[in-house]
């Protein structure tokens, strides 16, 4: 073994070792942003050990560095420019791109083999091409169905939400199925009909799925983009490929699991059953408010301004509004007039896990005040205030007081044992369960109707003029 060979597998060890402790670290939210950035210096060592061990000659080296400039700049672009309310929508689309290039590298294999010398690859190999190709196709064009739905720029045909839809995907699944065989016992017509069956099979799966369970598909889209490269490791022979690709693979899948039991799903009815909270079939659980009390800003602030103990309960119309900054100053108001101040966080709110995290922390909000259902549920009966921002499934008491409703049996926010409830919405629009919510008619509930943001700054103000600010 050269000692070029050598120094590329002390690389790849310690690529991996570090990749390990990075995902590791993204289960903190502590250690998150460094973890982060952990598993970023893991794959630049892992390019570098490939590149050292390639020794790339004349004008490959254009394209590698053409390709990184141009990577690393839509990278860096994207960062800079999406917002937090865009952030699931971009996860998927980095998803699609990881699905996406295992479907070109064993595409690329496949057919510069043949090409080359007219000669197929091994068995291992076909195999493994064929897999690369049918699980990178899947992810990519799913990908980009969970993003266009995020968006808002696409939505699910009526006979999608039919029964229709199984007999669809049993046929284009049929076809992936008899083209992937026919691939690796060396058959080269069945390849571009294995690429375009594929995709159809990826839009097939996703399209039909319901906003609330997109969050669900997300994350096991990212699984699948981590299985996808390991294949693609098999293809082109590395090792560290196959290692990182499995462990995000595994991730993924881990995740997937611990969002369907925060919604109380299983990944069969996720991917089978169509949109979470179709209406319930007796009819409960839905139809109009009758019971509804509204309150002013001042009220709001005069409430709170009294109470020692209050827990704000985040949601999407929170990441909406660009809310946190001054939802921030609204608690250090709160928390130098002597009141504590802490925010429960359901593993499902926002569009993805984490979201109302990495929103809160761009608000420098402590980490230690963020605290997860579990923990946060037996505080609340001992709660002056909550302050309910853009949130709605997650805090229905439905989910456990109504067998008939949709939602039954989903852990939930305890919100309504406080004492004092008030929720910010800016209209009295369903959740994505499309029912109406319990928690709005209680009488200890408050709604203050408006922009999450305009509502706060208003709130702040009347803090002020109380001489919390001073």
């Amino acid at each position: 073994m050269s000692s070029a060979e050598l120094f590329q597998g002390g690389l790849d060890l310690l690529a991996v070792a570090l990749l390990a402790l990075g995902i590791k670290g993204l289960s903190k939210i502590r250690s998150a942003r460094a973890a982060n950035q952990l598993a970023a210096t893991a794959m630049a060592m892992a390019v570098a050990g490939l590149l050292i061990s390639a020794q790339p000659t004349g004008v490959t080296w254009v394209w590698i560095a053409g390709g990184a400039a141009v990577g690393g700049g839509l990278g860096a672009l994207t960062a800079r420019l999406v917002p937090m309310t865009a952030m699931p929508e971009t996860v998927a689309l980095f998803n699609g791109c990881g699905g996406l290039s295992s479907l070109l590298v064993a595409l690329g294999v496949i057919l510069a083999a043949t090409r080359r010398d007219g000669v197929t690859p091994n068995l291992l190999v076909l195999i493994s091409i064929g897999f690369s190709i049918v699980v990178g196709a899947v992810t990519c064009t799913g990908s980009v169905v969970a993003m266009g739905k995020l968006q808002g720029w696409l939505s699910t045909p009526g006979w999608m939400m039919s029964r229709w839809r199984h007999g669809f995907n049993i046929v284009l699944a049929t076809v992936v199925l008899l083209a992937a065989v026919l691939t690796v016992v060396g058959s080269s017509d069945s390849l571009w009909p294995l690429v375009l069956s594929a995709s159809l099979l990826g839009i097939g799966l996703t399209l039909p799925v319901g906003g609330a369970d997109m969050p669900v598909v997300i994350s096991l889209l990212n699984s699948y983009s981590g299985v996808a490269a390991a294949a693609a490791g098999f293809v082109v022979g590395q090792r560290l490929l196959i290692v990182a690709g499995a462990m995000v693979g595994a991730a993924g899948l881990i995740l997937t699991q611990v969002m369907c039991a925060g919604m109380n799903r299983s990944l069969t009815s996720v991917l089978f059953g169509g949109a979470l909270g179709l209406p319930s079939t007796d009819g409960k659980g839905s139809g109009e408010y009758t019971n509804i009390t509204s309150c002013s800003a001042e009220e709001c602030a005069l409430t709170l301004e009294g109470a020692e103990r209050v827990v704000v309960v985040p949601g999407y119309g929170l990441a909406v509004a660009q809310a946190q900054h001054t939802l921030r100053e609204v608690a250090r108001l709160l928390e130098n007039h002597g009141v504590t101040v802490t925010y429960a966080i359901h593993p499902v709110a926002g569009r993805m896990p984490g979201h109302m995290n990495v929103l809160l922390a761009e608000a420098d909000v402590p980490y230690e005040h963020l605290k997860e259902m579990d923990i946060i549920n037996p505080e609340f009966p001992g709660t002056d205030v909550v302050l309910v921002l853009g949130a709605n499934d997650v805090v229905n008491p439905q989910a456990k007081t109504d067998p008939d409703s949709p939602l039954y049996g989903m852990p939930v926010l305890n919100v309504q044992a406080a004492r004092t409830v008030f929720v910010v919405k800016r209209g009295m629009s369903a959740g994505y369960s499309g029912i109406k919510n319990d928690l709005f008619e209680c009488d200890n509930t408050s709604m203050l109707f408006g922009d999450a943001k305009q509502v706060l700054s208003t709130i702040l103000g009347e803090l002020k003029a109380l001489g919390l600010g001073q």
